[in-house]
């Protein structure tokens, strides 16, 4: 019990003397976390693979992403 009131204690010691360094670090973690958040959306939504291209790509017919192609691509094949 000791332990979690001594850590309560130095963060608000901490927040009275340097607010802005633990005030910065709170915004950095809650960005962390958006960020890391927003990452794993992106790959698991597959936002890499985009319908529109302004070039040309090549694949194999054994690649693996040609099934999220034919799925999200919206042509009658």
């Amino acid at each position: 019990m000791a332990s979690s009131a001594r850590k309560v204690g130095f963060l608000l010691r901490g927040w009275n003397e340097i607010p802005e360094f633990v005030g910065s670090s709170v915004m950095a973690l809650i960005g962390f976390g958006l960020a890391g958040s927003a990452l794993w959306l992106y790959y698991e939504k597959e936002a890499w693979n985009k319908k529109y291209k302004m070039h040309y790509t090549v694949m194999r017919p054994d690649d693996p992403r040609i099934a999220n192609i034919k799925k999200h691509s919206g042509l009658d094949n």
